[in-house]
């Protein structure tokens, strides 16, 4: 049985309402400030446009990444206003994620007739756990 995720329920929801009361075609920062008002309305948990730090070899770069929000400090939330989605975007949320450490992420795209929305989960852990164990290891179990 599948868990149901009331959060992301939550923005998806709230990403539907502004769909809807605003439809298509506007920028992204439209739809961005909409949603913020969206959230505040319904008690949502936010932080806007977050600075992601990216780390290599244990230093952090100066470069970073920047979610358009992270809701209940634990989902990342990225907005779009494109005719539809690609695998560029959803690679750009898993870069977000690996930068974050965290699991859960949200692409709303608000450039299309109807909302889209994918939600990506992503075990960080798991993912480097299988990179970091040699080959014959992983065939041997």
């Amino acid at each position: 049985m599948i868990k149901q995720d009331n959060e992301t329920y939550a923005i998806i929801g709230a990403a539907m309402t502004v769909h809807r009361e605003l439809g298509h075609g506007f920028l992204e920062a439209v739809y961005q400030e909409a949603l913020e008002k969206e959230f505040q309305d319904l008690s949502i948990p936010y932080k806007r446009e977050v600075k992601l730090p990216v780390h290599y070899k244990g230093k952090k770069l100066n470069c970073y990444y920047q979610a358009d929000f992270i809701c209940f400090n634990s989902v990342i939330v990225e907005l779009k206003a494109l005719r539809g989605l690609s695998g560029t975007e959803e690679a750009q949320v898993i870069n977000y994620l690996k930068a974050s450490n965290l699991h859960r992420a949200l692409l709303l795209n608000f450039g299309t007739k109807s909302l889209q929305y994918k939600r990506i989960v992503f075990n960080l852990r798991e993912s480097a756990k299988s990179a970091d164990t040699p080959k014959a290891e992983q065939e041997n179990g």
